[in-house]
Order: C-alpha cells, then sequence, then structure tokens
C-alpha cells in the first residue's frame, strides 16, 4: 500500500518548509518534494513605488539577511540614478563592503553555532530536547557565547554602517548616507576582549579548526551525506578572487568546466530562467544553455568556493588550500562540506572587516555620486547564502514598474529537493521506519543550504511539526505529532 510521509515544517531554518515522501506498496520512494506552500509577493506589491524606497522596502523580506536585499537593491538603484556598478565613491564602496562582511560575518556564525552545530555535536539521533541551540549552551558553554558574541559583533557593523542591525538605511541610490567616524571605528578595533575584531578573527579561526577535527573523525559522516555532482554559480571577482560584494557572474560544471565564463551580471536573463512547478510556490532557477533538466545549480559558501580561484585574505586563503587540496582541485560536492566553506568565508570575512576599519577612506566626506538617469537596473550581490538577483524598471514617474528577484535559497530549490531525495533513497529505504532520526536527516540536508524561506516565500506563524501516512487512495492510515 503506498505510503505518503510529511514533515511540516523543517525547522532550524529562516522560515517554514513542508517536506513530503511518497513510497510505493514495496517501500520504495517514488517522490521526494520539498514544498513552499506560501506567497510571499514583494515582486508584486513594490510595482508603483518609487525606485528610491527599494533599499529600504524589499529589505522587510528578511529579519536575518535584510542587508543583502538592501544592498542588491541600492546597487540596482545605483544603476538607474547613473552611477553604475563601479561609480561610487571609495567611501561608499568600501562603507557598503563594510556593512556586507559584517552582514555575512554575524549570519555565518548564526547559522553554524546555532542552527547547525547541534546535528554534529549530538548526532542526528540524539534526543531533540538536547539537540538545539539550549543544549549547545549547556553542553558546549564556550562554543555557544562565541556564536551569540560573534553575531553581536557583526550586528554593531552592521549597527555603525546602516544606522540599525535591522533594516538599516545607510545605502542609497548612488551612494551611502553617512561615513564612520574615528570612534566608531576604535569601538571595534580597540574594544576589550572579546569584543574586538582580532579576537573574532581568532574565534573564526578556531570554528574552522573545530570543523575540521569533527570532519577528521567523521569522514564517512561527512563527506557521504547528500553528495551528488551539480553545477555551482556566484560571483566572482574580475581576477577570479572571492568576493561577496561585486563582480563578474561564473558557473561551473560538477568536473570544473566553466558553463558561465565572467560574464556581466546585468546580462543574467540571457543566461539565467526560471520554471514553474505546481506544487511549490518557490521558482526553480536554471541555466539556459544547460536547459531544464541538467541546468540546475547550487550557489552558497560550497558554490563561491568551487567558482573562485582564491581567497585574498592570508589566513582564509590557507583554509581554502587546504579545503580544495581534499579534493584534489575539483569542485567539491559534498553538501555537508558547505559548513566546512562557510567557516572558511566567516573567517574571510574578519579578515576583510578588519583591512577596512584600517582604510582611511571611511573617514572621508565623499558619499554620493549621479549620473545620467537609467530607467532600468540590476543589482547582485553574494548574500549568505548565495548569489541574490535584483532588478527594477521604472517609468517616467520614477515608480517601479516591473521587479524581478532571484533570492539565494530559489536558487537552491533544486538541489535542496535533490538532497531530500537522496535521504529517503538512502535512509527510508534501508530501515522504513518513521524515527525522529529519520525526520532530523530530512532536515539536515534542508538546512546545509541555511535557507532563508522567509526571503523567497512567505511566512506565517509557527505550525507543528506532523507526519501523516496515507495510502493509495488517499486515507489517513496513521498520524504522528511533534
Amino acid at each position: 500500500m503506498a505510503r505518503k510521509i510529511t514533515i511540516e515544517p523543517v525547522t532550524r531554518i529562516e522560515g517554514h518548509g513542508k517536506v513530503t515522501i511518497r513510497l510505493d506498496d514495496s517501500g520504495r520512494v517514488v517522490q521526494s518534494r520539498f514544498h513552499i506552500v506560501e506567497f510571499r509577493g514583494f515582486e508584486r506589491f513594490v510595482q508603483g513605488r518609487p525606485y528610491w524606497e527599494m533599499p529600504v522596502l524589499v529589505e522587510r523580506l528578511c529579519g536575518i539577511c535584510p542587508v543583502s536585499h538592501h544592498l542588491a537593491a541600492a546597487k540596482a538603484a545605483d544603476v538607474i540614478v547613473g552611477v553604475g556598478p563601479d561609480g561610487l565613491t571609495p567611501t561608499a564602496e568600501k562603507m557598503r563592503r563594510l556593512m556586507h562582511y559584517g552582514q555575512m560575518f554575524q549570519s555565518h556564525a548564526l547559522h553554524f553555532f546555532h542552527l547547525a552545530s547541534p546535528d554534529l555535536l549530538f548526532g542526528a539521533d540524539a534526543d531533540p530536547a538536547i539537540r538545539n541551540v539550549i543544549g549547545v549552551a549547556l553542553k558546549h558553554k564556550d562554543l555557544a557565547v562565541q556564536g551569540v558574541l560573534m553575531r553581536k559583533f557583526g550586528q554593531e557593523i552592521i549597527l555603525a554602517t546602516a544606522g540599525k542591525k535591522i533594516h538599516g538605511t545607510g545605502a542609497i541610490p548612488g551612494g551611502i548616507n553617512k561615513n564612520l567616524s574615528l570612534e566608531e571605528r576604535d569601538s571595534f578595533l580597540k574594544a576589550p576582549d572579546p569584543m574586538n575584531v582580532d579576537k573574532m578573527i581568532g574565534w573564526a579561526q578556531g570554528a574552522v579548526d573545530f570543523f575540521k577535527d569533527f570532519h577528521q573523525k567523521n569522514k564517512d559522516l561527512i563527506d557521504g551525506f547528500a553528495a551528488f555532482p551539480s553545477n555551482h554559480l556566484s560571483l566572482v571577482r574580475k581576477d577570479g578572487g572571492l568576493d561577496f560584494y561585486h563582480g563578474v557572474l561564473r558557473a561551473v560544471d560538477a568536473d570544473g568546466k566553466k558553463i558561465l565564463n565572467d560574464v556581466d551580471y546585468r546580462n543574467y536573463l540571457d543566461y539565467v530562467g526560471e520554471e514553474v512547478k505546481s506544487w511549490s510556490y518557490m521558482k526553480f532557477p536554471y541555466l539556459r544553455s544547460l536547459g531544464k533538466t541538467d541546468g540546475w545549480y547550487r550557489v552558497g559558501p560550497l558554490a563561491r568556493l568551487n567558482t573562485s580561484d582564491f581567497i585574498p585574505t592570508p589566513l582564509a586563503q590557507k583554509e581554502f588550500e587546504v579545503y580544495k587540496a581534499y579534493t584534489k582541485g575539483k569542485p567539491n560536492n559534498m553538501t555537508l562540506h558547505s559548513h566546512w566553506a562557510r567557516l572558511i568565508e566567516l573567517l574571510h570575512s574578519g579578515e576583510v572587516i578588519k583591512e577596512l576599519l584600517l582604510d582611511p577612506d571611511l573617514q572621508g566626506e565623499a558619499l554620493l555620486k549621479k549620473g545620467r538617469k537609467a530607467h532600468e537596473g540590476v543589482g547582485l550581490v553574494e548574500a549568505p547564502r548565495g548569489t541574490l538577483f535584483h532588478h527594477y524598471r521604472i517609468n517616467g514617474d520614477d515608480q517601479v514598474t516591473m521587479a524581478n528577484l532571484i533570492v539565494s535559497t530559489t536558487n537552491n530549490n533544486e538541489p535542496m529537493n535533490r538532497a531530500v531525495h537522496w535521504v529517503a533513497k538512502n535512509i527510508l529505504e534501508k530501515k522504513p521506519e518513521i524515527t525522529e532520526g529519520m525526520l532530523n536527516r530530512v532536515e539536515i540536508a534542508i538546512r546545509a543550504y541555511d535557507p532563508c524561506l522567509s526571503c523567497a516565500t512567505h511566512a506565517l506563524g509557527k505550525m507543528p511539526l506532523e507526519v501523516e501516512l496515507y495510502d493509495s487512495r488517499g486515507r489517513l492510515l496513521d498520524c504522528k505529532k511533534k
């Protein structure tokens, strides 16, 4: 008798989702889906608003990564006011970069220490009452404290550059609305331990070392879990270096062959398409050159370290070399290695923050530039979860007439579905029993992508976790609630 398993909501991610797994009469998995069943609608209701509102309006998509939306929208608005992607003043660009790397630092710390580490520290089969951030605080106090303080540090960077820790106003079309005072700078450079940038860099290095040690002891788990070949896409600097704020689009396949060879992201519609499926409100992006079936790709830390040639800070570059050596220079297609890549990026973000804090351009007075107005603009950044596209068109009254947002989690939609299917095929078929550990393994596969469903969809309230079994006629056979 056919069965249907429903996991709703998926926990320890930003937002809510549902997973369904269908088994045939013999217990084989015939279908696995990661459903987004609510609608967000930002692309529609921003229409009619003046374009200069976009940086502060669209960041309301999310309270976890608002800086990413703030800056992607601001970069699109830069084009509209005639500045272009490379035309900001040095002070404006570096202030935005500081804001963005502060965002990367706090978000990566939040994900690893609070959302991902419980699975590593306690295991997928541990009691869910312990397998959470409270359990980490009770059993691994030092790690929990570091996670909290690292996120606080990143949030303070955002406050100093954007005016608010959440939903700031720092970036405006054509520039920024403030510089960084010497007092603000010194509050990060010279603060007593642990709230200074050197301590944060040290803790980030320690987090990388922690994961490498865990990986060394648990290679079978980390390497084999939900691993599958894929394409990878991200921005890279024009010289091939890792860059979260600006660059060109590059995509590679599972063997490292370039699919997109450093193209201008303003022409993204020539290279990226979006497929709609009836069972999810989240779209399925793909590379047009490969088509809908083969053109899906991953974004985020794993993808960025696969597309980049090097990392332009010394400590992170050293770790990048170790990371790349593990796969003999080939792209890394092991899903749980996303955590390793994320921690290397955490270290890199700390190093970049220090470099920027020491740059006197941050005290410059030239904050804004304008040029010849355009009626369309595209802005891209690398958000913590991956490549983020913002695209706007305006009319003669400066009102937005078209908005297209491809958020990081949307880009990872197909890989997350494939990760769920891998778990279903490799765990559930071997032991066709609905256990807490089995359900959590499905969630571990999704959590590796650090999805922010709030950005991609609408999330309302908190739902109970519910698992339902149906026969082939749709009759409810069993139901378990969590």
